[in-house]
């Protein structure tokens, strides 16, 4: 998943040792907050020295971050995980805008279907060139609310 904002907090740092393999761990969070109209907040980890190090984030940076959300148990609560593993600059021209019907472009051009084989010259289909409009249906006509009923009900 990717989520891009402004980093608004750097919370401190925890680290220990792992009870397994008795090496030492480092686990950085953070806080950032989307650029919409309406702005979300989300509180998100990233695990390991080098890591931290690599992405040396900071207050106030514009940033799009991927991350992996998981859950994990602990005495009957369930508990989140957000850990980024690859924060980079944010690039407004990567963000996807809605096309002029409101809709979003498909990140991946649909698959074409395979071709039939061909009885004759009139089972073929006329191709149509990839941007042609789509023909729309006409809509059904509405039922009539306001015309009488067969049943009996007020209403």
């Amino acid at each position: 998943m990717q989520i891009s904002g402004k980093i608004t907090h750097v919370l401190p740092e925890r680290s220990g040792v792992s009870q397994r393999s008795g090496t030492e761990w480092r686990c950085g969070s953070y806080v950032v907050e989307t650029l919409e109209q309406y702005p979300k907040k989300c509180n998100f980890e990233v695990f390991g020295t080098d890591k931290i190090q690599q992405f040396n984030i900071q207050v106030g940076q514009l940033l799009t971050i991927d991350f992996d959300i998981d859950a994990h148990e602990y005495n009957g609560r369930w508990f989140n995980s957000i850990r980024a593993w690859r924060v980079a600059p944010y690039d407004p021209a990567a963000i996807q805008t809605p096309n002029a019907d409101g809709t979003f472009a498909p990140a991946f051009p649909p698959a074409q279907p395979a071709a039939a084989p061909v009885a004759g010259p009139a089972a073929a289909p006329a191709p149509q060139p990839a941007d042609a409009p789509v023909p729309q249906q006409p809509a059904a006509p509405a039922a009539d609310v306001f015309s009488e009923s067969t049943d009996d009900l007020p209403f």
